[in-house]
């Protein structure tokens, strides 16, 4: 199977892969069913292994800083 590509600016990436790690870790009654969950964690992983700044000790700064980049694009 061919792979599907997506491009996202490394901003767009950060701020998606924020989104995903805190809907994992805050999990509920809404949690998707179990495909949907592998994919939705592949995903945050392909992501976090791209973003160099997930690991910087201003992660939070950085992620405020890719938010506002997003929303004023």
């Amino acid at each position: 199977m061919e792979p599907f590509l997506i491009s996202l600016t490394n901003d767009e990436a950060l701020v998606l892969f924020e989104w995903l790690a805190s809907a994992d870790s805050n999990s509920n009654s809404n949690m998707p069913d179990e495909a949907t969950q592998k994919v939705l964690w592949q995903l945050e992983g392909l992501l976090e292994k791209g973003l160099l700044q997930v690991l910087d000790p201003n992660y939070n700064e950085l992620l405020c800083a890719a938010k506002e980049s997003v929303l004023n694009k």
